[in-house]
């Protein structure tokens, strides 16, 4: 960790710095007690990746530090040299990588190392294809900030016609672009692709998907021609390169084209920096929840990018009063002069939290995200690894968050299986966890406030000291400020507002669920079993997890009595539990074996609830699911 940390602080500096590193007194050290100044050792990956290893000018290094880019990365070095040679590629690593770089550094090398061409109305030699309008400016920024000398420019939709068109005319040497906007061009007769020396498609699995397919071969087709002598350079760059690409890339690419993948057979496919949590909740919870999640672990002074499946939901969430922080959405139907306002003000900070579709998810390089939070599990498992590696970048460390409904526990294990991680269970975050955060931010807002106002308030806090006394004024100002005034108990198993989630531990291993009921009940009474719901075995069956109403805590703490066999205990964190809830939450409410076993809302043989609903069968099904969705 101290070494990714080390890697990420030399990445955000212009030059590697010589720091001053203590030395215990030797020989070499004087009597003063004078330090040397020292340089960091450097690790295998700097020295491989050092910029005197490979064909990069002095001008393009200069570049590349001012980026804050001090060496080359993994895939950079296991490519570069193929790239600038002019063979075909299939790259394929990690989100958040460098993969952009990978191509674009040799790329521009290539061609400033050629005879320089600067006639008006030149075609292009480099196309690169995106898959999304702001994955397209993004490539195309990290091109101009390595070159000075090459014309670079991008075509997408949503903008105007008329910038582009001069740029065609006044010639351009890399054209980044959509293809629905290339192909445009191309029917207008306003587009010369014949003179191309490259072609990249970016996120190529989903530029070759089926929405992409027809545009992208249309577009290829006026470089790919069957009876050309030589066809274009072509190279596939991507974190996740289903099986299907390969097949399809076969018919732009030559038979001896390089595959680098530095994932391979890795069982772990997303972002190795990035901690993955997974939290219970129903949907009509989630708005709410993921408010103080957001506070809780990125706060007001982070950056926060929350994924929803649909636009509606995307624009809702933004605006729901649950996110104190400033929200802005960002999906297809907003205007693209919109998009880019909104991309630029969150990359400055103009406000924390970005609600998004996945048009967000590709290839977006945002700097210092703090938490990704995922509405709910995707339904393919690229879609996740995407989603989560817009955090954990360039070596940091980043916090992805799914949120998930207790019908979709197996769609979470099957993300688990195929992306090779392992979600880490957690509840909501508690009143405590929201009220420690929330002190911080407001802390921080006072060290923002300016002195000369200060000197305004002063005559205003003496008289409030007066009232109130220093102490309950100052923390009554803090809960203003932080926005925390009312707190919910919500339970750490479900998300349920209005319950908290109680630990009943056992000194000896429990073979039966019943055997907690019975502890329960012999200290606060046969009704308990009305207030308690989702008792669930801890690991190990030392225990049982379980929630109550809110209100009535306190109640059963007055009443209890720990023992030797049993101690009753409110849970601050999710205790670690047996099996998942769907297996081992036996009921809601009500015991076993006579002790008020729930109904799920069944009566009579047809089990219809009371009601005969049409279809028999069918409609159990349906009321025995909903009954156990939470």
């Amino acid at each position: 960790m101290k070494e990714q940390k080390q890697m990420a602080d030399e990445c955000d500096s212009p030059t590697p710095k010589k720091r001053k590193v203590e030395k215990m007194p030797t020989e070499s050290t004087d009597t003063n007690g004078n330090m040397d100044t020292i340089q960091i050792k450097e690790t295998p990956e700097q020295k491989e990746g050092a910029f005197s290893n490979f064909r990069i000018s002095q001008n393009t290094i200069t570049l590349l530090r001012a980026r804050g880019v001090s060496y080359l990365f993994d895939i950079q070095v296991k490519t570069f040299n193929s790239v600038y040679d002019g063979k075909d590629v299939i790259g394929q690593a990690r989100t958040g990588t460098g993969k952009t770089f990978s191509f674009a550094v040799p790329l521009v090398e290539k061609l400033q190392s050629a005879a320089e061409d600067r006639r008006r109305g030149r075609a292009p030699k480099v196309l690169v294809l995106a898959p999304t309008r702001e994955l397209a400016i993004q490539v195309a920024k990290d091109f101009k900030d390595v070159t000075r000398r090459l014309s670079v420019t991008c075509f997408y939709g949503g903008s105007s016609y008329n910038p582009q068109l001069e740029a065609i005319r006044n010639g351009i040497d890399v054209l980044v672009g959509t293809p629905g906007r290339i192909r445009d061009h191309l029917q207008n007769n306003k587009l010369d692709l014949s003179q191309l020396k490259h072609v990249v498609l970016d996120e190529v699995d989903q530029m070759l998907d089926m929405g992409f397919a027809e545009q992208v071969e249309e577009i290829l087709s006026l470089s790919y021609k069957k009876d050309a002598e030589e066809k274009p350079q072509t190279l596939l760059f991507s974190a996740t390169c289903p099986s299907w690409v390969y097949d399809v890339a076969k018919k732009y690419m030559r038979a001896q084209c390089i595959h680098v993948d530095l994932i391979g057979k890795k069982t772990q496919k997303a972002a190795t920096t990035v901690e993955h949590l997974a939290i219970a909740c129903h949907w009509s919870q989630r708005a709410s929840v993921i408010g103080d999640v957001v506070q809780v672990y990125s706060g007001s002074h982070g950056r926060t990018i929350v994924f929803c499946e649909t636009k509606r939901d995307a624009t809702e969430l933004s605006m729901n009063a649950s996110i104190k922080q400033s929200a802005q959405s960002l999906h297809g139907d907003i205007p693209q002069k919109q998009r880019e306002i909104t991309l630029k003000g969150f990359r400055s900070g103009t406000f924390e939290v970005l609600v998004a579709t996945n048009v967000a998810a590709r290839g977006l390089d945002i700097p210092e995200v703090d938490l990704v939070i995922q509405c709910s599990p995707p339904n393919d498992v690229e879609s996740y690894i995407h989603r989560s590696g817009r955090t954990g970048r360039a070596g940091r460390t980043g916090i992805c968050i799914c949120f998930y409904q207790r019908k979709e526990e197996s769609q979470l294990k099957f993300v688990e299986q195929k992306a090779g991680i392992t979600f880490k269970r957690v509840g909501v975050p508690t009143a405590n966890d929201i009220i420690q955060s929330s002190s911080k931010d407001a802390v921080r807002f006072l060290d923002s406030v300016p002195a000369v106002a200060v000197g305004y308030f002063r005559e205003a806090a003496r008289e409030l000291i007066e009232q109130r006394g220093a102490e309950e004024a100052l923390a009554a100002a803090l809960a203003h400020i932080s926005g925390a005034t009312s707190l919910e108990q919500r339970s750490l198993i479900s998300s349920d507002a209005g319950f908290s989630t109680m630990i009943l531990n056992c000194s000896q291993e429990m073979h039966n669920i019943g055997f907690a009921w019975r502890g329960l009940k012999e200290q606060l009474g046969e009704g308990i079993d009305e207030h308690i719901k989702r008792m669930t075995f801890l690991k190990g069956r030392t225990g049982v997890c379980f929630d109550v109403p809110a209100s009535k805590v306190k109640e059963m703490q007055d009443r209890w009595q720990d023992g030797g066999r049993w101690q009753l205990s409110v849970a601050t964190e999710l205790p670690e539990m047996e099996q998942s809830m769907r297996q081992s939450s036996e009921r809601s409410s009500g015991g076993f074996g006579g002790r008020g076993r729930r109904s799920f809302g069944f009566r009579g043989n047809n089990g219809s609830g009371g009601r005969r609903a049409r279809g028999g069968g069918a409609a159990q099904k349906r009321s025995f699911s909903q009954a156990f969705d939470y």
